[in-house]
């Protein structure tokens, strides 16, 4: 299993009894947080997508509402590889049919590679200014998905470029290898991220994975993923497709970040 995962760059486990214990008390909490006016601003892609940022209340154990900390095989695995780092407070992804609409503010390009493209990035790597120049302001350890509700296979899935991590891992660490460890975060990287990116979408396999309450996913952090359109006659709860992220950053910043674990 974990020959898998650092081959490929994510694995998929399977039904999970402890998990699926938290799934059923986590789904409340999350469930309001969507309708909570504090979060209001998650409500993007003209209704179609709840993005719900920290929007979960957990603690740094994942605790809530009264449940056990975050367990089962996948959040084991990720404390195995990377160490027992806290958690932040989960993020609360909800898809809804039709998704994707174009985001607010976003350019017709942007629109264009969401919906065809499947919004394929690494996490971490935020587009700022006119231009959208790239840095590594989020140095994450690994990427945690967690299904909170029953969805079809095509209800806007999450998608993965298998072995990507190996292409993008290599050029990000080409891009800073001559980089104070202090000025990594700062550095330009758009180019050569968006180099690699092109080669993963030409020799890297692209796979869809659906998963249901009590399953799970966990990628690298430099696997490039995405989330594919709401298909015609795709089905999903009345909560919409909703799936609770962890992605803690690690406590050695980007330097750590560019490790090869």
């Amino acid at each position: 299993m974990v020959n898998a995962f650092h081959e490929r760059g994510w694995i998929k486990f399977t039904y999970d009894a402890l998990l699926a214990d938290w799934v059923a008390r986590a789904l409340p909490a999350a469930r309001a947080s969507v309708t909570d006016p504090a979060h209001a601003e998650w409500h993007d892609c003209e209704g179609t997508w709840f993005i719900g940022v920290d929007a979960l209340d957990n603690d740094a154990q994942g605790r809530v509402t009264g449940s056990a900390a975050l367990g089962g095989a996948a959040i084991d695995l990720a404390y195995q590889q990377f160490g027992p780092i806290d958690l932040h407070k989960g993020q609360v992804s909800v898809i809804y049919p039709g998704y994707p609409r174009p985001r607010r503010g976003e350019s017709e390009a942007a629109a264009r590679y969401r919906a065809n493209r499947d919004a394929a990035h690494v996490d971490g790597l935020k587009p700022t200014g006119p231009d959208r120049r790239r840095r590594v302001d989020e140095p994450h350890a690994w990427i945690l998905g967690i299904p909170l509700t029953e969805a079809s296979e095509d209800a806007a899935p999450m998608v993965v470029w298998d072995g990507s991590h190996k292409v993008l891992g290599s050029a990000f660490r080409r891009a800073l290898q001559n980089v104070p460890p202090h000025e990594m975060g700062d550095t330009d990287v758009t180019d050569i991220y968006q180099a690699a990116r092109r080669e993963v979408f030409e020799t890297c396999p692209r796979i869809e994975l659906p998963a249901r309450p009590g399953e799970s996913y966990l990628l690298h952090r430099h696997c490039l993923h995405g989330v594919a359109p709401w298909a015609e006659g795709a089905r999903a709860d009345a909560d919409g497709r909703m799936i609770a992220y962890f992605r803690p950053e690690l406590p050695g910043g980007v330097a750590q970040w560019l490790e090869t674990p």
